[in-house]
């Protein structure tokens, strides 16, 4: 069977479960980048594939010093299609589940300090309506961990009085995200400036954070928000600037602050607690141990 041929078919299967635009354009391009380079080598009838081709092929991303964590992320991609061929008796035995993932060094994720989150709320002060917007999404970013994409789809119907409601997040599951008095208040605000700015016009979009001419935001014009608040800030240079760091952010410091990695995995909507405990690398011996005076068990007899 060729491969090519089922691989679409694999993909449409994606779309038809609803995976996010992003995810099957990801899909897409590493599953074609494994076909191009199977051809070169001769190789299009499924049944052909070999465990050694995969590794060959990931040796190569290795080489061209893709990190692990990327390299890994695409053989789940691969693995996962080569199920679905399995399980749809495209070939009688799976090539990827003979091969591992790379190992991974250890990741200690760099994140904002208190002071950057000071400074880069403080770069949107004005009164305008680009300023509220901005100063609410950096305030909502860092509140609630909430992802880019999340952020983007928001709609008003969304935002409860006291939490806000994220519908089909990462993995289609939706959760709930804290809303605390000082976010609650900049979404008064920028609540009351957007109405009174678009109180003429019917409005098309729904999402709940709008551009001045009405539509939706792109990934782009969010990115350019924080990072233009990070270089008010002066974030130090080995600190990447992206709502992504904001979110790492939020879960180091909801640690920092004693809240247990259970409940932080749900608020971060992770699949498995197992994924969350990254975040625990970031953690110093000396804030573990201030930490664990506060919950000692003596002292809170």
């Amino acid at each position: 069977m060729d491969l090519r041929t089922i691989a679409n078919e694999y993909l449409f299967e994606c779309e038809y479960k609803k995976f996010s635009p992003r995810t099957l354009r990801i899909y897409n391009l590493h599953i074609n980048y494994l076909i191009d380079y199977l051809n070169q080598k001769g190789i299009t009838e499924v049944e052909d594939v070999t465990p050694q081709h995969i590794k060959q092929y990931l040796m190569a991303k290795q080489r061209a010093r893709n990190k692990p964590n990327y390299i890994n992320s695409i053989l789940s991609t691969y693995k996962t299609m080569f199920r679905y061929f399995y399980k749809e008796g495209y070939i009688d035995n799976i090539p990827t589940e003979e091969v591992g993932s790379i190992r991974k060094e250890k990741v200690i994720i760099r994140t904002f300090t208190k002071e950057d989150i000071r400074k880069m709320l403080e770069y949107y002060n004005g009164r305008t309506f680009l300023d509220v917007r901005n100063k609410t999404i950096i305030a909502m970013f860092f509140d609630t961990g909430i992802r880019l994409s999340e952020l983007i789809d928001l709609k008003e119907e969304d935002i409860k009085d006291d939490y806000i409601l994220i519908k089909c997040g990462k993995g289609s599951k939706d959760r709930v995200v804290p809303k605390s008095p000082f976010l609650a208040k900049y979404i008064f605000k920028y609540q009351v400036i957007r109405e009174e700015r678009f109180m003429d016009r019917n409005l098309i979009e729904k999402e709940f954070f709008l551009s001045k001419n009405c539509r939706k935001l792109s990934r782009e014009m969010v990115e350019r928000i924080v990072k233009d608040a990070g270089e008010y800030a002066n974030v130090s240079k080995d600190i990447r600037v992206s709502p992504h760091t904001c979110r790492h952010t939020f879960a180091h410091m909801q640690l920092m602050n004693g809240l247990d990695i259970y409940s932080l995995s749900r608020l971060l909507g992770h699949e498995n607690v197992s994924i969350t405990q990254i975040y625990l690398n970031g953690i110093k011996d000396d804030d573990v141990i201030y930490q664990s005076k506060k919950t000692s068990v003596l002292m809170n007899l």
